[in-house]
């Protein structure tokens, strides 16, 4: 039988991490790393679960009876994937009730650790699948802004933002003349969102007016032209932020001495940073233990 194919994109979040959740503007940025899921169709009613990292190795495994859609196998990522699926059935009756089964197959392009969007790109493909909205399959099962799931849904960079609980995107053109001094860079652990989260909804007072701010900022951002005033704009975001999660920026925990601008990127203490700089870039973190560092042009669509 003929195999389907279903394709998302990873995530990285410029501006507006944790404001994002009360309506602030975001400019989101999809990558070239993703993940995709194929589907086999079989004779058992059964669905046969293999996901695969980016040098081709299995990391999970699970056999998913149907249509009662449980599993021997119990633990947290069966657990999870179950409930995504259940989840999508509650939106799409339809879905997986024809008497038939499938070898599905997932395939991330990037290190799980990353934090490009292992989830993300997960709801979106099983929401195509299934014919359902990925933003509903989304707040239903993992919660968030679902800046994720839209940039796994396009493939240029956009402006995001939730009002009255439901999201808006507009595709906009960032081809910032400084790009290529611009860089990702790991910092060897993947930060818990939902723990940056919480964190956020505890400490934040004045995050209704710091929304407005950072919007204003997000959208001079996306117009900078010259990499000075980019640098200015991204020290005063990471100001803000800092104020309302009362954490000090990253710039200052570790790399006092950088020559550039560094920003953290979603959650912060973990993930990638943006560093602007120059050709000596790479070597300053690679110095430093930090051997990750992908350029603007080789991480954005």
């Amino acid at each position: 039988m003929l195999d389907k194919t279903f394709y998302s994109h990873g995530k990285l979040l410029l501006t507006a991490e944790y404001l994002i959740l009360d309506g602030a503007k975001g400019l989101a940025l999809p990558t070239k790393y993703g993940q995709d899921l194929t589907l086999e169709k079989i004779i058992d009613n059964q669905l046969i679960w293999e996901s695969f990292d980016e040098n081709n190795i299995v990391w999970f495994k699970s056999q998913i009876n149907l249509p009662e859609l449980n599993s021997d196998i119990n633990n947290e990522t069966t657990k999870t994937l179950l409930n995504i699926l259940k989840e999508a059935k509650k939106l799409n009756n339809d879905f997986l009730n024809d008497h038939v089964g499938f070898r599905i197959k997932t395939k991330l392009t990037f290190p799980r650790n990353w934090g490009l969007g292992t989830s993300s790109t997960l709801i979106n493909n099983i929401a195509k699948w299934a014919q359902v909205d990925a933003f509903d399959l989304l707040k239903n099962s993992f919660g968030g802004s679902g800046y994720d799931v839209a940039c796994a849904q396009n493939s240029s960079p956009i402006i995001y933002r939730v009002k009255n609980k439901n999201p808006f995107i507009e595709t906009v053109n960032f081809n910032p003349d400084f790009k290529e001094q611009l860089y990702f860079v790991h910092l060897n652990k993947k930060q818990n969102s939902k723990e940056g989260i919480r964190k956020y909804r505890e400490l934040k007072k004045n995050s209704l007016r710091m929304t407005d701010e950072i919007s204003h900022l997000t959208m001079l951002l996306l117009n900078c032209t010259q990499i000075s005033d980019f640098n200015h704009l991204l020290a005063e975001h990471e100001k803000i932020i800092a104020s309302i999660i009362q954490l000090n920026p990253i710039q200052d925990q570790l790399f006092s001495d950088y020559f550039g601008q560094i920003k953290s990127l979603g959650a912060w203490g973990g993930d990638f940073v943006l560093a602007t700089g120059n050709k000596d870039t790479p070597r300053y973190f690679k110095n430093k233990g930090f051997d990750t560092v992908i350029s603007y042009l080789d991480m954005i669509l």
